[in-house]
C-alpha cells in the first residue's frame, strides 16, 4: 500500500513540475480566468453609479436656461456630450446608440412669463423606441431636479410623502453573482480543458503507452492528477479572491476553510469529465467537438456570466441539474452569503452524485493510447 501511495506522490510532483514549467497552461489555468474577472468585474462593480449619456440642446437665451445646461454639464447623472449642437446631429447619435436620449430646451425655456413669481418651460426629452426604459428614468431625474428649483419660487405642501429605510441585511449584487460564475467558469477550464489536451498529446508522445507497460495502474494515475490539478486548483482561485478583493472591493462573508474544501470536491468532480475526456480520445481532433458539446451548455446554462433566475422556470429546473450548477451555487452561498457546508448539501449531494457516474465513465473509457 505505502509502495502504490509513493507512485501515486512521484507522479503528483511530476504533473506538478510540467504544469509550472508550461507557459501556456499557467495563462490558461490564473491568466485567462483573471482576464474575465476584470472585464466582468469592471462590467458589474459599478452598477449603482447610474448614467445617461446625453445630448444638451439648448435653444433658450435666458440666463436661466444657461445655468441649468451649466449644471447639466457638471453632473455625475448627465454624461453630456457637448460636440452635439443640434437635434437632427443628436438624432443621428441616437440612431447608432451612441447617446441614451437628447434634452431639449425650447427658446421660451426659463424665461419669466407675466404673472408667475420666476421662471418656467418646459424641457423635451426625445429617444428613440430602443432607449424607452433610459428616457424613463431621465424623466424621473429631471423632474427631481425641477422639483428642487420649483420649491424655491413656490412652496408647496404635499399630502402623500415617502421616506425610505435601510434594512440591516447585505443583499448579492451584480459582481458577487458574477465573481461567483467566474470562479466556477476557472473551475470548469481547469478540470476539463488541462486533461482533455495534456492526455491526446501524452497519447501522440507515446507517453502513456510506455506508462501502461509499467505496474502503474489507472486508480493511481487517476489520484495523482486529482491531487495535483486540487492544489493548482486552489492555488489560481486564490489569486482570483484576492484580485477581486483588492481590485473590486468583494466581501467575502463566509469561511475560507469551508470554502476550500467545498472549491477541492467541485474540481475533483469537474477533473471527472476532462479525463473521461481526454482519456477516452485518440487525439485533439477526437475530443474538441465533444469537449464543446459538453462545456458550451454549462457555461451559459449554470449561472456563469448571468443569474439563472433571469432564465424561465422550464429552463432553470434543467439547468438545475448540469455538473457545473451546484458548484457555482454552493460558491456563491458560501463565499457571499455566509453559508456553511451543513448549508450546501444539496449542492454537494448533486456534486457527489455526478462524481460516482463521470468517474465510472472515466474509468470504463480510459486507454492508455
Amino acid at each position: 500500500m505505502k509502495r502504490s501511495f509513493y507512485t501515486v506522490w512521484t507522479f503528483v510532483r511530476i504533473n506538478t513540475r510540467r504544469f509550472f514549467r508550461d507557459k501556456l497552461a499557467l495563462f490558461f489555468t490564473i491568466g485567462f480566468p483573471l482576464i474575465f474577472l476584470f472585464v466582468f468585474g469592471s462590467l458589474n462593480s459599478n452598477t449603482s453609479d447610474i448614467s445617461f449619456k446625453v445630448a444638451f440642446i439648448n435653444q433658450s437665451d435666458s440666463q436661466f436656461a444657461t445655468q441649468f445646461t451649466k449644471q447639466a454639464k457638471a453632473s455625475k447623472v448627465l454624461k453630456v456630450n457637448s460636440d452635439i449642437k443640434t437635434l437632427e446631429a443628436a438624432k443621428e447619435k441616437m440612431s447608432r446608440s451612441e447617446i441614451d436620449a437628447a434634452v431639449v430646451l425650447p427658446k421660451e425655456f426659463g424665461q419669466v412669463k407675466e404673472g408667475q413669481p420666476g421662471p418656467s418651460g418646459e424641457a423635451q426629452i426625445v429617444y428613440t423606441e430602443n432607449n424607452r426604459q433610459s428616457a424613463t428614468a431621465l424623466s424621473s431625474v429631471l423632474e427631481a431636479q425641477f422639483k428642487a428649483v420649483n420649491s424655491q419660487f413656490v412652496d408647496t405642501k404635499v399630502p402623500f410623502t415617502v421616506t425610505s429605510k435601510q434594512l440591516n441585511q447585505r443583499s448579492l449584487s451584480a459582481f458577487d453573482y458574477t465573481f461567483a460564475g467566474l470562479l466556477g467558469f476557472a473551475i470548469m477550464g481547469m478540470g476539463i480543458f488541462g486533461p482533455m489536451n495534456v492526455f491526446p498529446e501524452l497519447k501522440k508522445m507515446g507517453i502513456l503507452r510506455r506508462l501502461s507497460t509499467t505496474p502503474l495502474r489507472v486508480w493511481q494515475y487517476f489520484l495523482a492528477t486529482m491531487i495535483g490539478q486540487a492544489a493548482i486548483g486552489l492555488i489560481a482561485l486564490a489569486v482570483m479572491i484576492v484580485v477581486a478583493i483588492v481590485v473590486f472591493k468583494l466581501n467575502v462573508v463566509g469561511n475560507y476553510f469551508e470554502l476550500a474544501i467545498f472549491a477541492i470536491l467541485s474540481i475533483t468532480m469537474i477533473l471527472g469529465i476532462g479525463l473521461a475526456l481526454g482519456g477516452w480520445a485518440k487525439n485533439e481532433r477526437q475530443v474538441a467537438p465533444l469537449g464543446n458539446i459538453i462545456t458550451f451548455p454549462m457555461m451559459f446554462l449554470s449561472g456563469t456570466f448571468f443569474p439563472r433566475f433571469l432564465m424561465p422556470e422550464w429552463l432553470q429546473t434543467i439547468s438545475g441539474f448540469l455538473p457545473l450548477t451546484p458548484v457555482i451555487d454552493g460558491i456563491r452561498l458560501i463565499a457571499t452569503e455566509g453559508a456553511h457546508l451543513v448549508d450546501v448539501m444539496p449542492q454537494l449531494g448533486l456534486i457527489a452524485a455526478w462524481m460516482i457516474v463521470i468517474y465510472a465513465v472515466a474509468f470504463r473509457v480510459f486507454r492508455w493510447e
